[in-house]
């Protein structure tokens, strides 16, 4: 037996062959590090890009002549594809890969912003944090309710229309309350009814949960749209003109340059959004009901054999999902825009994607989120300098780089083992 496990390493090993994992991503940074120097070195100018540690185009900056920023990020891009190619040790993948992908970026601004207009070769970098951080809020509070769920064995595919509840009931009960606090609590049940009904379907009436999850979409998309013209449409002041969370300003916090004022001069949900990646990530490893979630998506038949009530847990965590992914819709009505149809536009499904990305966890997740969020800010930062790529481009920018964060970057990641699969009782 020993002899044939031997043999079934080496075949794997030989079937690998050659082009790993990590040579293949070392090949796909070194190409990018080539266009990078070669494209972006030669469309980039002689104007020094200014990257502005403040929210307009004065006070401190970081400078470098366009050109030369350009090639010299695109050789640190296609250095770390290099290190990948000739096989260093696996540990240094991450690094490596991040360098790569920042260094690509980098060079990507230096060309668009050493290019743009005179009075317009500036990029405020407050403005692109507080930008990421805002966009990716809905992400990190659906990445969550994914964590909550999937943590537990259920699928959850119904993240876009918890969202969408969420913003529909903030913005309904918070116009017709004249309360914010109103509406976020309604906001927070509304997402815990569609979780609710995935709860019953999924785990009472064995439902399977992908289709499950992409029929509550669609109710949510259907409700609140009827809703929204009976309702809103007809008299907006009186259905949808909420009142909106101010802004809080932590004192010497919101000094520190750049992240002071981009993060400790927000909203409540920026705060109530770190807060809860810390607490859940604390509470899921590092607590008894964290052991039990575990256990649960895992391995439920061993979890209930020592005495843990896996239904009991599964109905739990679903609706809590449910309440922290209607929390998270309610960042847009509550805090940014009225309410208007279908107005979430498929960031559930990127949440799902980070949620992917972030390989299940909580802090992974909110990474994840921050980086489909700065992708989208940095498509509306272009579209501001009128950078000369396309405006449908630049509006596919989130979405492509979901595509490749989870076809290509993500590589093999393994799901809890009893995600999707529901529990009979013996």
């Amino acid at each position: 037996m020993k002899t044939l496990a031997v043999q079934d390493v080496a075949v794997a090993q030989v079937d690998e062959g050659f082009w790993t994992r990590t040579r293949k991503i070392g090949a796909v940074l070194l190409a990018l590090g080539v266009v990078a120097t070669v494209v972006f070195g030669a469309l980039a100018t002689d104007q020094q890009a200014r990257f502005t540690l403040s929210e307009t185009d004065g006070g401190a900056a970081l400078e470098i002549n366009g050109t030369v920023g350009a090639i010299l990020f695109g050789v640190v891009a296609a250095g770390a594809g290099v290190a990948l190619l000739v096989g260093v040790p696996k540990r240094w993948l991450t690094t490596l890969l991040g360098v790569g992908i920042v260094a690509f970026v980098l060079s990507f601004l230096c060309w668009q912003v050493s290019a743009a207009p005179e009075g317009r070769n500036f990029m405020p970098m407050v403005n692109m944090v507080r930008g990421t951080f805002i966009l990716a809020l809905p992400l990190i509070f659906g990445a969550l309710a994914g964590v909550l769920c999937e943590r537990s064995g259920v699928v959850n595919v119904a993240i876009e229309g918890q969202l969408l509840m969420g913003a529909f009931s903030g913005a309904l009960f918070g116009s017709l309350s004249g309360s914010v606090w109103v509406g976020l609590v309604a906001a927070a049940i509304g997402g815990a009814f569609i979780s609710l009904l995935l709860a019953v379907f999924a785990i009472r009436y064995l439902v399977d949960q992908v289709v499950m999850g992409i029929v509550l979409n669609l109710l949510a998309v259907g409700v609140t749209g009827f809703l929204y013209e009976r309702l809103m449409q007809t008299d907006a002041q009186k259905y949808n003109s909420a009142p909106r969370f101010g802004t809080w300003e932590i004192p010497l916090l919101s000094d520190i340059p750049v992240l002071g004022p981009a993060l400790f001069r927000s909203n409540l949900f920026l705060y109530l959004g770190l807060l809860l990646v810390l607490v859940i990530h604390i509470a899921l490893f590092r607590t008894r009901w964290g052991l039990r979630t575990r256990a649960v998506g895992e391995h439920p038949t061993a979890a209930d054999t020592l005495g843990v009530k896996v239904l009991r847990v599964r109905y739990r965590n679903v609706l809590l999902a449910g309440v922290v992914a209607g929390i998270g819709g309610a960042s847009y009505t509550l805090a940014l825009y009225s309410f208007t149809k279908n107005m979430i536009g498929g960031k559930g499904f990127i949440a799902l994607a980070a949620l992917i990305f972030g390989r299940w966890s909580p802090t992974g997740a909110l990474l994840a989120a921050l980086f489909f969020g700065f992708a989208d800010q940095l498509g509306t930062y272009l579209g501001a300098i009128g950078s000369g790529i396309p405006s449908q481009f630049l509006a596919m920018l989130p979405y492509l780089a979901t595509m490749l964060a989870v076809a290509g970057l993500v590589g093999r990641v393994r799901a809890p083992a009893a995600d999707g699969k529901p529990y009979i009782k013996g």
